[in-house]
């Protein structure tokens, strides 16, 4: 039989230095004892040793040291969430060195459960300095963010990859053929792009990390003493922390005791413990009611916790509840205790439960995609070279000092056909594109998520602060018959609040509207005195204040139209005048304030209505024009009334197709018909978290790609799920970790600035992979042809410099003023590939023309003396580095970045050809011989003939412009491999639909359990 506790009450003033004897009312048996289950006596005895003992009594020590071991005892077998959070004495290994001097085998922080005894710091000591840094060790950074990456993993990583394996296998090739140069150059290459890599992605997270810093948020917190304002991240749990009005709460806390009051801590402490003897596992009472232990004295302060619950009321918090991390503090000002780390909160799980997923992204996949072919084409021409090598019995290795051997023909096309910068240069634009986005106040938390930004072509906005200012405006009053406005306005501002410093946004406005009004200010500076005011509650929907002014007692009420009209008797003209102009002002969507007064014991006077709304941003309207320009579609997602969401739309002539979010998920259409209209609607009115993530699947189902505006932690799924989450300005921590991109400016102009900027980065990607592409089957081409058809190479040691200077130049190109495209960009691979096979068989068509007039009698292009291996290398690279100033396009000019890297790397080029470096002297003889006299013997070629190289080569790059130019501009190739948006599957969208309707239920009853599908049941909210 369960024992049967009873409920008994412990009063306790124990203050700090000294103890005065508490009692306890109970008729428990003292003869019982603990194991027979009745806990309340051995409780009984344990308070009355505490009472007398004086250090003398070994029951006192041998019970405090039971306690202490029960809530800090780890069983090392246990599940996760009793793992042991110390590290102290556990050792990392010595192969282990990137996992970093702690962490090893450690748990995660939102698991870790703070011991009872840290939670009862006093109030007016707070924790010591070295007390926190020992708490830290065991719970971490109070920040949700994940741990510091590891930087030289993060280096290694840019040696990973299947085109960067192939570089390595290269060099693997070129030290086994003994050839120190060729290899001790291909790992120069591999080295300056690790470096140039990981300097350009650490620069650009250092200034995320910076602007991150700038937007800490702040906690006041009770520390050796005294009372510090410090960064939120650095507490711990069982920091005391003030909470106050106006602050955002900087970690999971229980309320202790308000501000003013010195002695709460004896009554928090009585009241803990008066909650803590039901049982040893801290069980409810049976004769609570299912609200728990009822709360004691008034509410200390308000909190609110919308960004959580959706609850648009402030919750009024009492001594020993909970406080949530990054709720506000709307009311009051109060003492806490820390009992969680951000992780470990409330709000820090629901936030794990979003990051958890880690997809490749598409950015990857294309990436992947574009490696692999150049692969598989890379074993094509390994293997066409192979064969024609067999037939002019060619060996594998020898001669170990010519080109022409099978090994050396491998290695020269593993060098050029894979692009060892392509991964290199895309992320170092990515992260510059970053940095640029960061001085737009738009923090990248994945780069990946620029890629998306770009691509994006529907946006669901919120309407709050977003597409208007939040601040809510005063249109022109509505006055009753014979009534002065200025009286009005003056009997509006006494009915408000007049705490300056945390003023309700209703009594905000209220009052600094008083500027339009200077007689109305002029009124209530005359002797005013408030006797009594009543805020708003739900219940009466109206504030009233009781004021006195030369001795007469005015009761002035503002409030919903319909519960101030109830004070007054008006005559029948009059209400029906007043309500015919509320419901006006209710189906244009602005928020409506009855405003009334009595003087005395008199009757009621109505005096009119104020009506506010929140406008526009005043550049909003031109952004969404600006963002339907760019190809953009732009949806509000609001809580607010149909009413509000309809007249906001109208104003920015955003379209007023806006319907009510239950349309989406208890709707009686077809699913079609739904997806219909989620598609074409130009926005949804009270919305709840829920409906947005049904816009978003929706929308995703159709082919679109969609970005979500979220701030709240309930928006958390939404902004994980859409392509791109958008954290919009003053957002929650939670739904920070669960977006892509976090904003701290507000309005739309800054999303759609973004979204350029994006575009940017996107086009600039997109030109260097065509550029990169068009390199690789360039030299493909020209190579193997000419090993097949005259048994000729260009030097490998001539080949690694190409592939360098190729990439040496191009990494500028993240800081090229790219253009941006006006509609959603696309990668449109099958567009990609033909423009790039074009530009390759051109280049490798010029270089071939160029080989061909050196068989000439006179030397062709060669005026004195030269070499045939320097002029096509001079050749090679002038014409390839400046293939990409044409796929970068032709709408903007070239950044001075990008024209001084190419512009050095062609003068060294140049003195390449001068010099004759790496020539190999003459040369081998191809087949047939070139037997011009003017062939140098030392490879040197005079300065005429590389002039001439450098206009041959400004021609060819001039044709290539051109048919590059008549190759974007076909309507043909402009739409190839675009994804058709707005895709239809009726049968699949109708089944979805039915089944997102239908329920899993389970019944239990004497014949077992049963299960079956019904119809949802929707409960409606009472209003």
């Amino acid at each position: 039989m369960a024992p049967n506790f009873k409920k008994i009450k412990v009063f306790s003033n124990h203050q700090r230095g000294m103890a005065s004897p508490g009692y306890i009312e109970t008729n428990i048996d003292e003869a019982a004892d603990l194991e027979s289950g009745s806990f309340l006596t051995e409780n009984t005895r344990n308070n009355t040793v505490d009472s007398n003992n004086h250090g003398d009594n070994p029951y006192l020590d041998e019970y405090r040291a039971l306690v202490r071991y029960v809530d800090t005892y780890r069983d090392a077998n246990a599940e996760v969430g009793e793992e042991d959070f110390s590290q102290e004495n556990q050792a990392r290994p010595w192969w282990a060195f990137w996992r970093g001097k702690s962490g090893y085998a450690r748990a995660s922080l939102s698991d870790f459960e703070t011991p009872s005894d840290w939670l009862t710091t006093d109030i007016r000591d707070g924790l010591s300095s070295m007390e926190v840094e020992r708490r830290r060790k065991f719970s971490g950074w109070n920040e949700l963010s994940t741990e510091k990456e590891n930087m030289f993993l993060k280096f290694i990583g840019f040696f990973r990859g299947p085109v960067l394996y192939v570089m390595e296998v290269a060099v693997i090739i070129a030290l086994g053929m003994q050839d120190w140069l060729d290899g001790g150059i291909i790992i120069g290459i591999l080295l300056l792009n690790a470096v140039v890599g990981w300097y350009q992605e650490k620069q650009a997270a250092d200034v995320v990390a910076s602007l991150k810093g700038d937007i800490a948020m702040k906690a006041r917190v009770v520390r050796d003493g005294q009372e510090q304002e410090i960064r939120a991240r650095e507490l711990v749990p069982g920091d005391i922390i003030v909470i106050e009005e106006g602050h955002v709460v900087a970690g999971d806390a229980r309320l202790i005791c308000e501000y003013d009051n010195p002695n709460g801590q004896a009554q928090y402490e009585a009241e803990l413990t008066a909650q803590d003897v039901t049982s040893p596992r801290r069980e409810k009472f049976d004769e609570e009611d299912e609200e728990g232990t009822p709360h004691v004295g008034h509410a200390i302060v308000a909190i609110d916790q919308s960004a959580i619950t959706g609850e648009s009321l402030a919750v009024d918090k009492y001594m020993t509840d909970t406080v949530y991390y990054t709720t506000g503090c709307k009311r009051g000002k109060a003492y806490g205790v820390v009992t969680s780390g951000a992780q470990a909160s409330f709000v820090g799980k629901t936030a794990s439960l979003v990051q958890g997923a880690k997809d490749s992204g598409h950015f990857k996949a294309i990436m992947d995609s574009i490696g692999t072919t150049l692969l598989v084409l890379v074993v094509f021409w390994i293997l066409a070279a192979w064969v024609g090598g067999f037939y002019r019995n060619l060996h594998i290795v020898f001669p170990e000092e010519s080109s022409n051997n099978l090994l050396t023909y491998a290695l020269i096309l593993l060098i050029i056909g894979v692009p060892v910068g392509l991964p290199v240069v895309t992320t170092t634009t990515l992260a510059v594109g970053a940095a640029y986005l960061a001085k737009e106040k738009a923090i990248v938390q994945k780069l990946t998520a620029i890629e998306s930004l770009a691509g994006v072509d529907i946006l669901c906005s919120d309407k709050t602060g977003t597409l208007t200012a939040n601040q809510l405006s005063v249109r022109e009053p509505f006055v009753m018959e014979g009534v002065d406005i200025n009286w009005m306005m003056a009997v509006a501002a006494l009915a408000s609040s007049h705490n300056i410093k945390a003023l309700d946004p209703i009594d905000k406005i209220t009052i600094l509207t008083l500027k339009r009004y200077p007689k109305a200010k002029e009124m209530i500076s005359e002797g005013w005195k408030t006797e009594k005011f009543t805020p708003f509650d739900p219940v009466s929907k109206r504030i009233t204040a009781v004021c006195t002014h030369q001795g007469v007692r005015y009761t002035c009420a503002k409030g919903a139209p319909k519960a101030v009209l109830a004070l007054t008797n008006c005559s029948e003209e009059q209400t029906a005048l007043f309500k015919e102009k509320a419901t006006e002002l209710a189906r244009r969507g602005f928020r409506s304030l009855a405003v009334a007064v009595q003087e005395e014991d008199g009757p009621w006077e109505m005096l009119g209505m104020i009506s506010l709304f929140d406008p526009p941003r005043s550049d909003t309207a031109q952004t969404i024009a600006e963002a339907q320009a760019l190809g953009l579609q732009v949806k509000m997602l609001t809580g607010d009334a149909i009413a509000i969401a309809k007249e906001t739309c109208r104003m920015l002539a955003l379209g007023t197709k806006v319907y009510n979010s239950d349309k989406l998920l208890h709707s009686d259409m077809a699913g079609t018909a739904i997806h219909d209209l989620c598609e074409r609607a130009d926005g949804f009115a009270e919305v709840f978290p829920e409906h947005k993530y049904q816009v978003v699947e929706m929308l995703q189902q159709r082919g679109h790609l969609t970005a979500m505006t979220g701030d709240g932690v309930n928006d958390a799924p939404s902004l994980k799920k859409s392509d791109c989450g958008i954290a919009v300005e003053g957002a929650t921590e939670a739904a920070q970790a669960a977006a892509d991109i976090v904003f701290l400016a507000p309005g739309l102009s800054t999303i759609v600035s973004a979204i350029k900027i994006s575009r940017q980065i996107f086009q600039r990607m997109k030109a260097y992979i065509q550029y990169r592409i068009a390199l690789c089957l360039h030299l493909e081409i020209y190579l193997v042809t000419s090993m097949i058809i005259i048994n000729e190479t260009i030097r490998a040691d001539l080949i690694v410099f190409l592939a360098l200077f190729a990439d040496l130049a191009t990494i500028a190109v993240a800081y090229d003023t790219a253009h941006y495209e006006k509609r959603p960009v696309e990668w449109q691979l099958p567009k990609i590939w033909i423009i790039s096979i074009v530009l390759g068989s051109l280049l490798a068509l010029g270089t071939w023309i160029l080989r061909g007039t050196l068989w000439l009698p006179g030397g062709g292009v060669i005026q004195d003396y030269g070499s045939v291996q320097e002029i096509i290398f001079l050749q090679v690279s002038l014409t390839e580095n400046w293939l990409i100033f044409v796929t970068r396009g032709f709408e903007t000019i070239p950044s001075w970045q990008l024209v001084s890297a190419i512009f050095g790397v062609d003068v060294l080029a140049t003195l390449f050809a001068a010099f004759g470096w790496f020539s190999g002297g003459e040369g081998e003889p191809s087949s047939p011989v070139s037997l011009s006299s003017k062939l140098s013997q030392n490879g040197a070629t005079d300065i005429v003939t590389i002039v001439v190289v450098w206009v041959y080569s400004i021609a060819c790059v001039i044709v290539i412009a051109i048919i590059y130019y008549t190759l974007t501009r076909m309507k043909s190739l402009d739409d190839l491999g675009r994804k058709k948006r707005s895709a239809q599957d009726t049968m699949m969208e109708n089944i979805l639909t039915h089944l997102s309707k239908v329920a899993l239920e389970h019944e239990r009853d004497d014949k077992g359990d049963r299960f079956y599908i019904a119809q949802k049941q929707v409960v409606e909210e009472e209003e």
